[in-house]
């Protein structure tokens, strides 16, 4: 099963948390040290950008760079990417989960490195991209993990682990199919009890799922109509993951506040990317508990009624 680069592990004395530290704009950074890509004469790079062809061998460095005033030692490993159930954040496989893309092509000339104090240490890569390596995106990262296990004050008995990635962006030569798909849409209502008194608000959920082979910067609008096409409610959603990967799915909720106590009608979700557009909607039927306990009773009052008056009539 996958596990987020952000995750408590289950160990026999001490729980551990490997953390994934947010990354700046030319390093990623965690405060203590920090993993890139080598510079070249012309400019800094961010993160590995390479395009390959299947069969092909990539040779290039990473720096890891020791912030701190004692020497650290890291494990250094590649490791595959994937988008956080949580909020589809960019996260990577762990040391111990099995690699397929990056993770497995990929190889740090060295296994362990110790950085001294206030320094730095290059240190190179081979990157053999399989000759059956399908096309499109593999991301991935080249990570330094520190394996000690931090304790802090040790009030909760949990230990911090933490680790810190330059990402690699892998393209493989071939079709790139750039594909997105929206499912299992869902609408939850909170009505008041009494009618007007009291706000309805209602949680919509959706899965955002990327079925290319391509990585997609996803936009989704939520737009809802009620009775006899009224518009209800329509906006562009903002918490929604940056970069959607190829294969991964986040499942995602949008609230709705002041939605309509009593209504009829539909909830669509429409998501788009570069070349590829998809819609899905639900149907949703709002009325207050007040209101559905009175048709409630009416309806059961009214078939005993019912029920009596066609025996009395039946000779």
């Amino acid at each position: 099963m996958r596990k987020p680069f952000a995750l408590l592990l289950t160990a026999l004395l001490l729980p551990l948390a490997l953390l994934w530290p947010a990354g700046s704009s030319y390093a990623a950074d965690n405060g203590s040290w920090s993993v890139f890509p080598v510079s070249s004469e012309v400019s800094q790079r961010p993160y590995f950008y390479v395009t390959a062809d299947p069969g092909t061998t990539i040779k290039d460095k990473i720096v890891v760079a020791n912030k701190t005033g004692r020497p650290l030692t890291f494990r250094l490993y590649a490791a595959d990417a994937y988008n956080t159930a949580r909020d589809g954040g960019f996260a990577v496989r762990t040391v111990k989960e099995k690699q397929r893309g990056v993770g497995a092509w990929a190889k740090p000339a060295k296994g362990r490195v110790t950085v001294p104090a206030r320094g730095s240490v290059t240190v190179p890569f081979t990157l053999r991209v399989p000759e059956r390596a399908e096309p499109g995106d593999h991301p991935g990262a080249l990570v330094a993990l520190d394996e000690r296990i931090d304790t802090g004050d040790g009030s909760l008995g949990v230990g911090v682990q933490r680790a810190v990635g330059a990402r690699v962006y892998l393209r493989v030569s071939g079709p790139t199919v750039p594909a997105l798909a929206v499912e299992k849409v869902r609408v939850r209502h909170t009505q008041p009890l009494v009618p007007g008194l009291g706000d309805s608000t209602a949680k919509v959920s959706y899965t955002l799922h990327n079925t290319g082979n391509v990585t997609l910067n996803p936009r989704v609008e939520l737009k809802a109509e009620g009775l006899f096409g009224r518009t209800l409610l329509s906006r562009d959603l903002k918490k929604i993951p940056s970069e959607l990967l190829p294969g991964q799915s986040v499942r995602l909720t949008e609230p709705w506040h002041g939605a309509p106590q009593l209504d009829w009608g539909d909830v669509t979700l429409t998501a788009s990317a570069q070349d590829t557009r998809e819609s899905a909607s639900v149907s949703f039927f709002a009325l207050p508990w007040l209101v559905a306990a009175v048709v409630g009773v009416g309806l059961v009052v009214g078939g005993v009624v019912f029920r009596v008056r066609r025996r009395r009539a039946l000779p």
